[in-house]
């Protein structure tokens, strides 16, 4: 019998404020209910099967050395795949107008078409799309 093949199920964020956090994720597009910010911890399933989880309580309860990084220090991505360039244009634009802090203006990198906005706890989202990928 082999050995199971590791799988990625979970990212998770810890977030300072839960409420704040995703009221951010949701003008990103997430469909978090109104519910959920009262909550210590919440689970959020993509449709691709990773689940996405914001936790304002697991590392205080069990990393005592736990501290946030400086803002503006990441070493970490979160890709949001929004399918087209207009998609990244109009999401940038949403977010920044709402006064989160864009740190790349969308533009076509040597990859995909991608721009990156800080969410309230300094966490860096990147948000692509591939249609110069796939335009004859």
């Amino acid at each position: 019998m082999g050995a199971m093949e590791i799988q990625l199920t979970m990212v998770g964020l810890v977030v300072s404020d839960m409420p704040t956090a995703l009221r951010f994720y949701r003008l990103l597009g997430l469909d978090i209910p109104a519910g959920e910010d009262d909550k210590p911890f919440v689970l959020h399933r993509m449709g691709s099967g990773v689940t996405l989880f914001f936790d304002t309580v697991f590392t205080a309860r069990h990393d005592a050395g736990h501290a946030r990084p400086a803002r503006g220090s990441y070493q970490t991505l979160l890709e949001f795949y929004l399918g087209d360039d207009a998609a990244v244009d109009a999401t940038y634009a949403e977010l920044t107008a709402a006064g989160y802090h864009g740190r790349m203006a969308p533009e076509q990198t040597n990859a995909p078409y991608a721009a990156m906005v800080d969410d309230p706890d300094g966490n860096v989202v990147l948000l692509t799309s591939d249609d110069a990928l796939t335009t004859p």
